[in-house]
């Protein structure tokens, strides 16, 4: 039987410590070693959803169509509630539960604009959704001047 030699032991060895420190985060998930990282190589993910800070609630005229958004987590309790952008409680009839999955909820004209933050924390929506944007805001400016006056269309799940 042949011996390995120096340079298949050295390979095999890289290999396994290669994949020991891939492995380690599935491993172990609670080390720090699978806690995403941010941009300033601290630690994500104390105290605020991935490490990002969520968006301040607005509610504004944009080129002639009404935008508003709020963190979903400010929805009322019962599907039609929701406390204004102000924070001042006040609840607004006719308006639906956010969408399951979503942190923020974005309308425009009263009616909702499917938006989902990705991982480096900017934002996507279905009308734009191959660009990315710092805030729900400059997302749902965005998206109108796409409609070009268009309705927005309801996004039917299920």
């Amino acid at each position: 039987m042949s011996r390995p030699t120096r340079r298949q032991v050295l390979h095999g060895s890289a290999a396994a410590l290669a994949g020991a420190a891939l492995a380690a985060p599935v491993v172990f998930p609670g080390t720090a070693a699978a806690r995403p990282v941010d941009r300033h190589g601290s630690s994500a993910g104390a105290g605020d959803a991935g490490g990002h800070e969520m968006p301040d609630p607005f509610d504004e005229m944009y080129e002639g169509r009404h935008i508003e958004g709020w963190p979903a987590d400010e929805a009322g309790s019962g599907a039609g509630a929701r406390r204004g952008p102000g924070g001042d409680g006040a609840h607004r009839a006719g308006r639906a539960a956010p969408h399951e999955g979503m942190d923020f909820v974005v309308r425009i004209d009263n009616d909702d604009l499917h938006v989902m933050r990705n991982a480096d924390g900017t934002w996507v929506s279905l009308v734009n959704h191959y660009e990315t944007f710092d805030t729900p805001r400059a997302l749902a400016r965005a998206a109108v001047r796409e409609l070009k006056g268009a309705d927005l269309v309801p996004v039917v799940t299920g």
